[in-house]
């Protein structure tokens, strides 16, 4: 049996490879929907330490991109056709 640690992880990756191009979410609203409301820097941990997870979807709460990639975020932002503006991603509410 899974152990809580990979049960979160993969409730994230999860989520994560469920997002479609043009998709963009927080640190908050991927540990939500996995099952874990308040787990947003833990998201961040996961994304940081595994790779082909789709990373530049999801931006923090204020919609801020991530320190230190912001150009290559915004550039792969912007080819799936959101609109970054000054380090921040504009999303339309559902």
């Amino acid at each position: 049996m899974p152990n809580e640690t990979e049960g979160f992880a993969t409730a994230v990756r999860a989520v994560l490879t469920a997002l479609q191009p043009g998709d963009v979410v927080t640190y908050g609203e991927v540990a939500t929907e996995a099952g874990y409301p308040g787990a947003a820097r833990a998201v961040g941990n996961i994304l940081k330490d595994s790779e082909g997870l789709p990373w530049w979807r999801v931006v923090n709460a204020a919609g801020r991109l991530v320190p230190g990639h912001e150009r290559e975020h915004a550039q792969l932002l912007r080819s799936e056709g959101i609109t970054v503006s000054d380090g921040k991603v504009f999303r339309k509410r559902a």
